[in-house]
């Protein structure tokens, strides 16, 4: 890993070079919140931000999207071709490049490629900076914490100035042409482990740290512990909505005026919708918020796992302040340390 730096003072310069050629997707605060979104200045800009309502999620798996158009009267289809727009995601905590590298296993590294995503995920450039956790945050129990891969460019604030890792070519040369770049000495890598420790230690204590989830997850299945939750859960989808590794979508067909031709579009959807897993005859797999509840903490801390060797939940702590009925993972560390603590009893 290259490891360069240069002065916080030269930011807006190197966000400038990047608005030449790219659109630049950056946090910017709203109100009391903040959100990823596009910028014409880089004052529009806050890297301070603790987290964002939502993930950059959309920019590559849109919540709603053309993948086809269709005319019933000729049975002739057609592919829908979108101009796709370069993009620098700038600004993107470990936890969210963690995050696209999931969805990166499904849609892009997969036998079946997805032509959508994947197109969009090669047009963009990821700028990673570092962040200091919020109480809700628990991304250094699944080791999203750091961002070893998936980024273009990563940046570490120290004081004054940021020490930058660097990861592609393309990325690296707008750097080098918009700031003054130096190597990186010895006393900054010992500023850049102090701050890392200084980061780890700022994470909650309280959130459970528990050994073997996915088997608790196995070894639980059947508990009331899920009953509870299901019983509360609104069924709102506001958890899948600003998680950035749910992926679940529906296909529907929309017809125009005319009633003769249409267009079938992907749309988000969710696990812990009732309609969710309902079939042809009106059967539902999953009828009950218990069961729903339960599948989608089942994929989150097992099911990925099992397939792909990482949990699907990167710790952000969005779902801890989206969901009103108080279900999170969170919740089930607490219950899992709790049976622990019956257990040694």
């Amino acid at each position: 890993m290259l490891y360069r730096v240069f002065g916080a003072s030269e930011l807006p310069a190197l966000v400038s070079a990047f608005m030449e050629s790219y659109e630049v997707v950056a946090p910017v605060k709203r109100g009391a919140h903040y959100s990823f979104e596009p910028i014409s200045s880089p004052k529009e800009m806050d890297l301070a931000y603790d987290t964002t309502l939502a993930s950059p999620k959309r920019y590559f798996l849109p919540p709603r999207e053309t993948l086809m158009r269709y005319d019933a009267a000729t049975n002739e289809v057609a592919d829908f071709t979108e101009e796709v727009t370069p993009r620098v995601i700038f600004g993107a905590h470990a936890c969210d490049i963690n995050a696209i590298n999931r969805l990166d296993l499904v849609f892009r590294d997969g036998r079946y490629p997805d032509p959508y995503y994947k197109a969009r995920r090669e047009a963009t450039i990821i700028v990673g900076v570092s962040c200091t956790p919020d109480a809700d945050c628990f991304c250094n129990l699944w080791d999203a914490d750091e961002a070893r891969f998936g980024y273009d460019l990563f940046l570490h604030r120290l004081g004054d100035k940021f020490l930058v890792s660097i990861s592609s070519v393309e990325a690296a040369n707008i750097l080098e042409s918009a700031v003054d770049l130096r190597d990186a000495t010895d006393e900054d890598r010992i500023e850049f482990r102090h701050a890392t420790r200084a980061r780890q230690a700022a994470f909650n204590p309280d959130i459970p740290e528990i050994q073997d989830v996915a088997m608790l997850m196995d070894a639980f299945h059947s508990d009331p512990f899920w009953e509870e939750f299901g019983n509360r859960c609104l069924a709102c989808n506001a958890c899948a909505a600003v998680c950035p590794t749910c992926f679940c979508f529906d296909i529907q067909d929309v017809l125009d005026p005319n009633g003769q031709a249409g267009e079938r579009q992907r749309v988000w959807d969710a696990c812990t919708s009732p309609q969710f897993a309902m079939v042809a005859g009106g059967h539902n797999f999953r009828p009950t918020g218990r069961e729903r509840v339960r599948h989608r903490m089942y994929h989150k801390l097992n099911g990925f796992l099992a397939t792909y060797d990482r949990m699907l939940c990167v710790g952000c702590g969005r779902c801890v302040k989206a969901c009103k009925a108080d279900i999170n993972p969170i919740r089930v560390l607490e219950f899992f340390e709790k049976k622990g603590a019956e257990g040694a009893c």
